[in-house]
C-alpha cells in the first residue's frame, strides 16, 4: 500500500516539477522516509522505488530519468552526481533458489563520485570517493577512490587528476 501511495504522490506531486522545485521534491521524499540533506536533489523524471531506503548527503544529485531501484539501502555521499538515465539497482535474485528468492544488497556511493549517463550500479556495489563510472559502464563490487572506470564490467582506466 505504501508503494502505491508513493507512486501516486510522486506522479501527481513531483514528476512534472521544474528543477527549481528541488525543496518540494525533498519534502515529498522525506514524507516517505528518505533521508535528504539540504541541497540534495532528485529530479522529477527520476524514479525512486522505495524512498525509505534512500539517503542523500548535501549536494548529491540524482539526474533526469535515473532509476533508483531501492529494494535495499542506497546512500549517496556529499556532492555525488548520478547523471541522466543511470540505474542504481539494489536488488537481485538468488539464482540457486528454487523460488528465485529476492536478495537486497546495499549500494554506497562515496562523496564527489560521478555516475555518468546510463551507467549501471549493481547490488552491493561500493563506489569509492571521487570515483567516476563512465557512460554506460557496469559496476559490481568495489570501485577504488579517485579512479575512472569504463566498460562492462567496469575496469579502471586511470586515476583522476584533481586540480
Amino acid at each position: 500500500m505504501t508503494r502505491a501511495a508513493w507512486i501516486g504522490v510522486w506522479l501527481l506531486g513531483a514528476a512534472w516539477t521544474p528543477r527549481q522545485l528541488a525543496p518540494w521534491r525533498r519534502f515529498l521524499l522525506r514524507c516517505f522516509g528518505a533521508r535528504m540533506a539540504a541541497g540534495s536533489d532528485v529530479r522529477g523524471s527520476a524514479k525512486v522505488w522505495f524512498p525509505a531506503h534512500l539517503e542523500m548527503e548535501r549536494g548529491a544529485v540524482i539526474g533526469p530519468k535515473v532509476n533508483v531501484y531501492s529494494m535495499g539501502p542506497i546512500s549517496l555521499g556529499e556532492d555525488v552526481l548520478v547523471s541522466q538515465g543511470a540505474h542504481l539497482c539494489a536488488g537481485t535474485h538468488d539464482c540457486d533458489s528454487p523460488e528465485f528468492q529476492l536478495v537486497a544488497k546495499p549500494i554506497r556511493i562515496g562523496a564527489k563520485a560521478w555516475i555518468a549517463a546510463e551507467a549501471f550500479v549493481g547490488p552491493g556495489a561500493r563506489i569509492g570517493e571521487g570515483a567516476v563510472l563512465g557512460a554506460r559502464a557496469v559496476a559490481f563490487g568495489e570501485l577504488e577512490p579517485w579512479t575512472i572506470y569504463s566498460g562492462n564490467p567496469a575496469k579502471p582506466i586511470r586515476k583522476r587528476r584533481i586540480q
